[in-house]
């Protein structure tokens, strides 16, 4: 009977697993379309007609993708946006919140960046517990570090090191989030970061 439960329970933790990633995207998706939703019915409450909701809907989402082909292909913002952000830029309290705001949607965007982003390994939250970190500041010899955790790598800690404390990496952004959302399972720079690490403290 125990044999029994066990396997059924077995059973079920494989068949949740295997529908989590899609039920992650699903969310994703439901969480878009909730947005976009309330957007339209907001607009619609204003000017009470369907078709100009409609017409400027397709008109945004068509600015936005246009904006978005000029950043991807590195023709920077259009004159209205830049003009937007100068604005913003002047106004009291929003203009902090506008500007940190940028600054840490740049980081793990890439837009803006005028140097590569950075990741290294550090010792968190004792030595010889190695975990990756995004740099998002340095001076000097001090860095300040995000550590990201798992699965949700938009939680976690930000510290300062010395940079004796750090130990570099070859990862992207790209794969060190990769490698927090799926609870290092997907860990593309495995043999690197264990020559490192052992170089790091021999035994």
């Amino acid at each position: 009977m125990k044999e029994n439960i066990r396997k059924f329970l077995d059973y079920f933790l494989l068949g949740v697993l295997s529908v989590l990633p899609i039920l992650v995207v699903v969310q994703i998706v439901v969480l878009i379309e909730r947005l976009l939703r309330d957007t339209f019915l907001s607009v619609h409450g204003y000017y009470e007609n369907y078709w100009m909701t409609a017409f400027l809907f397709t008109i945004t989402i068509l600015l936005l993708i246009f904006l978005g082909y000029r950043i991807r292909h590195g023709k920077g913002k259009t004159y209205m946006v830049s003009l937007l952000e100068s604005y913003l830029e002047k106004l009291p309290i929003l203009s902090t919140v506008y500007r940190v705001s940028k600054k840490i949607i740049g980081i793990f965007s890439g837009e803006g960046q005028d140097k590569p982003r950075e990741v290294v390994y550090v010792e968190y939250p004792k030595d010889d517990v190695w975990v990756p970190a995004y740099v998002t500041n340095h001076k000097g010899e001090l860095y300040v570090l995000y550590v990201p955790t798992s699965p949700n790598p938009t939680s976690g800690f930000t510290v300062m090191v010395h940079e004796s404390k750090i130990v570099r990496s070859t990862m992207t952004f790209e794969e060190a989030s990769s490698f927090v959302i799926s609870v290092g399972v997907d860990f593309a720079k495995l043999e690197d970061a264990a020559a490192k690490l052992i170089q790091q403290h021999p035994k």
